[in-house]
């Protein structure tokens, strides 16, 4: 676990060299890289040879050789040896055409020189004119096939590649290498093994490039072997397994390995702390990096701080964030990097904080490098904020777009309540993938619109997309919500017929689903059957037992969970409380109250403290109940009072306390209907009647008034909805004749009932 102490060491760290980042972080536009260089020179090359140059770029061949005959011979060797070095020199700076016109007019060559012009051609992607210069070479050494080679491969072209190995006259380990590494980059793993074995001899490149290849597959076993066989492990071998392990998932494993290392550079701590990272670590990889600087002293690189800039955003801590950016610009990194991946990182960090001011101007700073996974981080961070015109503004504006970008739009406008806009943004989406339909589907159900969520669903199976499991938790999380049971049973049947087996999201989902349509013992079935459970699984199961009264099974459950290697969290206790609460144990609550803290560190919410209110309010113990809110830890709002309200009842034993209640309620919240009609009731129980009158003029005056109680029964496929006091139904007669026992008797004493139950 990452201390407070020690992320305050991590930002001791970052400012040793204060600096205001609000100023510097919108000037540092200032600080960038001259890339336009002189017409008569060129940076690392001499006088001599940028005049050169500049005579191969005009075609002045004549001053050209003249030249090139004045260049000095180099360690007393022949001047071509100081040619072909000038050319190498001209290619790795991308002058490939004056390289090729040096080439052309030198007045001797060797194999050394055709192998640099073939290595130039190769290193800027000009494959057809190196192989034209192969084939046309006098003679040729292991080095000219050797690069051709690596050229067919990187090109792709496997089968030329291996047709060229076929005819190589000799091959040396580089050879074999370049075969090896290029059919791991091609895809042909199990090519590339019977390659490596059949090498007549290995160095510690045929291992890295053969282990790497299986980790960049994620199959860790065979990587593991094949390190456990290798003798002579350099630094490139264990980082690469750790990084294959962080990948797959399994951190301990990688952080097993990374502590046995007997040295380290800056790439193995990098690899770990984004490993850490990767996974969601983020405290352990901040933890990682302030060992690395104060017990190594190791200096960090772009990679590391790419990591650390998630890694903080992933903690959420702002000014530690804050104080990453000033010294990425105090030491020049923040303008220093060419490919915009650091850039991107601090886009995503300042997008996951909010803070989108800096996320902006880092944004224009970076346009030219910006990717979409940049304006997607945007994007979102617009939309976290609730400022979704902003987030609507740059998806409108930059030239690139994803399906990532679409969707977060729709998710934003339904986040909002806006509903048709984020339809009319599906309709326009081109290409809608299965997370584009499940976010319309859980949108639909987010406002309540269960209706158009089922349509979508059917329309979605009907064009062909496959929904994934999220799309059945979501729709069976509405059926639950709805108590719609025979939809749920619909959906239920649905994945038994298009799953071979269902997945753990799933089996949670059909657990809640069915406890809340009152299915308990088809939930407890699915629980029983489940081969695995998680914390959700266990919670879901003891909220279904809890709600429906039962409260002996989840006691029980409780403590088969305990026994399990599941801890229970907040949820797990509000369950059981509620079960105890139903039950009127009174003993067992507070006993399972003061453990949440004292022995399962989970501190207890507001809803735990309502839930103790209500649990002793049941058991008539209404004067421990008001103590117990007035010994509440925190400043007490309308939940904690209004619940003493709601236990009280109208005796008058308890109107003292609910008097009391009801005022404290009033004073929080003066437009509180419902205490208004708690205290009116409590004044007619108790015969206050002048202050009842009193009352319900002043609720008259303010223009409030009760909100009518409302149920619901799901019959054959049509939802009957019922209000109080309403009489809208077209069977309502029969109702009320059947629910008050008067049938027979006229229409005339059904609407004096009618009147009775509406004045209530």
């Amino acid at each position: 676990m990452c201390t407070t102490s020690s992320l305050k060491t991590l930002k001791h760290f970052l400012s040793k060299r204060p600096i205001n980042l609000c100023c510097c972080s919108f000037h540092v536009g200032c600080f960038k890289l001259q890339t336009k260089f002189s017409k008569t020179h060129y940076p690392e090359l001499s006088f001599e040879d940028s005049q050169l140059l500049l005579c191969l770029s005009n075609n002045n061949f004549e001053d050209a050789r003249d030249l090139l005959e004045q260049i000095p011979q180099r360690d007393n060797s022949s001047h071509v040896v100081g040619w072909t070095s000038l050319l190498s020199k001209y290619g790795r700076d991308g002058f490939v055409d004056e390289a090729r016109t040096l080439f052309e007019i030198m007045p001797e060559r060797n194999v050394v020189t055709y192998n640099a012009m073939i290595s130039t051609y190769l290193q800027w992607g000009r494959l057809n004119d190196a192989y034209r210069l192969f084939e046309v070479m006098p003679e040729r050494s292991v080095v000219s096939w050797t690069s051709m080679l690596c050229g067919l491969m990187n090109a792709g072209m496997v089968d030329q590649a291996r047709e060229l190995f076929i005819v190589m006259p000799e091959r040396n380990v580089v050879s074999w290498n370049s075969m090896v590494v290029g059919l791991v980059r091609n895809g042909y793993l199990e090519e590339a093994r019977r390659v490596f074995d059949v090498m007549p001899t290995k160095n510690q490149v045929s291992w890295n490039a053969m282990i790497s290849g299986y980790v960049e597959h994620c199959r860790m076993e065979e990587a593991r072997a094949l390190f456990e066989k290798m003798h002579g492990y350099n630094v490139i071998t264990w980082t690469s397994l750790i990084a294959g392990y962080c990948r797959v998932g399994n951190v301990e494993e990688g952080y097993f390995l990374f502590r046995r290392m007997p040295e380290r550079n800056v790439v193995s701590w990098t690899a770990m702390i984004g490993g850490f990272g990767w996974n969601g670590l983020y405290r352990d990889a901040l933890l990682l990096f302030i060992e690395m600087r104060e017990n190594y002293d190791i200096k960090p690189n772009g990679e590391t701080f790419i990591s650390l800039a998630y890694a903080c955003a992933g903690v959420g801590h702002p000014q530690l964030g804050k104080q990453l950016h000033a010294y990425l610009i105090i030491n020049g990194w923040d303008c220093a990097e060419g490919d915009g991946r650091l850039s991107k990182s601090l886009i995503h960090m300042y997008s996951m904080f909010g803070i989108m001011d800096y996320a902006h101007c880092i944004f224009l700073k970076n346009l030219k490098s910006c990717t979409v996974q940049s304006c997607n981080s945007m994007i979102i961070g617009y939309i976290q904020i609730g400022q979704l015109e902003n987030a609507q503004i740059l998806f409108d504006t930059v030239p690139f777009r994803d399906k990532i970008s679409w969707t977060s739009m729709i998710s934003g406008y339904f986040s909002a309540g806006k509903v048709e806009e984020a339809c009319d943004f599906f309709k326009r989406m081109p290409d809608k993938d299965d997370v584009a339909w499940t976010t319309m589907i859980s949108g639909y159900v987010q406002n309540e619109c269960f209706a158009e969520a089922t349509c979508l669903f059917a329309e979605m199976r009907t064009n062909g997309i496959s929904p994934p499991n999220s799309t059945y938790s979501v729709l069976l999380g509405a059926a639950g919500a709805l108590a719609n049971l025979d939809q749920g049973k619909q959906f239920h049947c649905l994945l038994t017929k298009t799953l071979p087996e269902l997945d753990l999201f799933i089996e949670n989902a059909l657990i809640s689903m069915y406890a809340k349509c009152g299915e308990i013992d088809d939930a407890h079935g699915i629980f029983s059957n489940m081969i695995s459970r998680d914390l959700v699984s266990w919670n879901s199961m003891i909220m279904g037992f809890a709600h429906h009264g039962l409260a002996s099974e989840a006691l029980k459950l409780f403590v088969a969970m305990q026994e399990s290697v599941i801890c229970p969290n907040s949820v797990t206790f509000l369950g059981i409380l509620s079960a105890c609460n139903h039950a009127g144990l009174v003993d067992q609550g507070w006993a399972l109250f003061s453990a949440m803290n004292n022995e399962y560190s989970n501190e207890p919410g507001l809803e735990h403290y309502i839930s103790m209110i209500n649990l002793l309010g049941r058991a008539g113990k209404l004067e421990e109940a008001e103590e117990f809110v007035l010994s509440l830890p925190f400043e007490l709002g309308h939940a904690a009072w209004g619940a003493l309200l709601g236990v009280c009842g109208f005796g008058e034993k308890n109107a003292e306390i609910a008097k009391r209640a009801a005022q404290k309620l009033l004073e929080l919240d003066p437009l509180n209907v419902p205490a208004f009609v708690a205290l009116r009731n409590i004044y007619v129980a108790t015969g206050c009647h002048i202050e009842e009158q009193t009352l319900r003029k002043d609720m008259g005056l303010k223009g409030m008034k009760k909100v009518p109680g409302c149920s619901w029964i799901l019959q054959k496929g049509r939802v009957n909805v019922f209000l109080s006091g309403d009489r809208s139904h077209p069977q309502s007669d029969e109702i009320f004749s059947l629910l008050f026992g008067i049938a027979g008797e006229s229409k005339l004493q059904g609407d004096e009932m009618f009147s009775r139950l509406s004045s209530r």
